[in-house]
């Protein structure tokens, strides 16, 4: 019976979802707009701030707003600190006006002591009000903001008429920073001035251990959709799978015997899919935090891993089961082509995929840096 629920509930996820991109498509296309390159990115906020100077990296004063969950805190801040003084808000109560309230009076605090560069936050309409991001705008400093899963969550869940996600927000910033390229069209479309770039990781955080391979395959993350019948699948097929994570019987692991198992594994293996959704894919953290920690990542394919990775050379991607039953059969069989893959995504990992990677091409981008 839960089984059908669960299907019943992936198949109206699916139709709200088709539905929703369906509207924006149309929407944007009868309104002749554009998604904005990198030279209108800049003109943007050239017009918007005439007197914004390009400072050295580490010059920066920069007001950040989030909350850390369960990550955030250890990536983001880390990264944004490596461009300068952090002056950082840290609240979480949805829905609740006594924190929207603190956060303009925070705000209105710092900046009457010292004035900031950039204001960068990872928000959404669960977090605060449009009357509140629309406060923080009139105070003159440019403003971005991060969204991570806006393939599900752009307008995500409905209350009161209200937007959980960015729909209703996403006007007000100056830079809005998605890491799902299909949303680009429905920030156009709401009035608000997105840039495509995906997550990255903390390299002082996901780095390799010289630990003994006791796993042939790992995976952590949660216990939902396909991914416990995939798991059991590839145990009946003797294949040694170590699932990790909420709902898993093994539980969660703490962040760093998260790391140690990327590296105590042969295989560490991802899938791309949305909970709820069939057929729905979006880059994740693990897809740069695995090869990061000199993991060998195999993940379930999809298109915009090719913008970040060489596929075969860096990291594997396999598509349907039977695809990722020889993938399996075939790195552990071929330790020197495995290692090849796993030292390479390593160093693209290293090189391209970190969270002050991203902070640079964004503060460049608008002019900051």
């Amino acid at each position: 019976m839960r089984k059908i629920r669960r299907q019943i509930r992936a198949r109206l996820n699916d139709l709200r979802l088709s539905r929703e991109s369906a509207r924006y498509e149309v929407l944007f296309s009868e309104r002749g707009l554009r998604i904005p390159d990198e030279q209108a990115l800049r003109e943007l906020m050239r017009t918007s701030y005439p007197s914004l100077k390009p400072a050295a990296k580490d010059s920066l004063s920069i007001i950040s707003v989030f909350h850390h969950y369960n990550w955030e805190k250890d990536s983001l801040l880390p990264a944004l600190e490596r461009f300068g003084r952090v002056r950082h808000y840290d609240r979480a109560e949805p829905f609740h006006h006594e924190m929207n309230n603190d956060l303009l009076k925070t705000l209105h605090c710092w900046l009457s002591e010292s004035p900031a560069d950039v204001i960068f936050s990872y928000l959404s309409g669960e977090n605060v009000t449009p009357e509140t991001v629309e406060a923080m705008r009139r105070f003159g400093v440019p403003m971005i903001n991060l969204a991570l899963n806006d393939k599900e969550h752009f307008v995500g869940k409905i209350r009161a008429g209200k937007s959980m996600g960015s729909r209703d927000i996403c006007r007000y910033f100056d830079l809005c920073w998605t890491s799902t390229e299909d949303a680009l069209e429905k920030y156009c479309v709401e009035g608000a001035t997105p840039v495509y770039l995906p997550e990255g990781a903390n390299p002082d955080i996901h780095r390799p251990f010289e630990e003994e391979k006791v796993y042939d395959v790992s995976f952590v993350g949660q216990c939902y959709g396909n991914r416990p019948e995939i798991v059991s699948r590839l145990q009946s097929l003797g294949i040694n799978v170590a699932p990790y994570g909420s709902g898993w019987p093994n539980g969660p692991l703490p962040l760093e015997k998260m790391v140690l198992l990327y590296s105590r594994s042969r295989i560490n293996l991802g899938f791309a899919g949305i909970a709820g959704h069939r057929d729905a894919f979006c880059l994740k953290g693990r897809d740069f935090e695995v090869p990061m920690s000199g993991g060998l990542y195999l993940t379930e394919h999809h298109p915009e891993l090719e913008r970040v990775y060489d596929i075969g050379r860096e990291i594997v991607t396999y598509s349907g089961f039977d695809d990722l039953v020889g993938k399996i059969r075939f790195l552990l069989t071929n330790p020197e082509k495995a290692e090849e893959i796993r030292r390479s995504g390593f160093r693209r990992a290293r090189m391209d995929h970190t969270w002050e990677k991203r902070f640079e091409r964004i503060f460049s981008l608008i002019g900051l840096i």
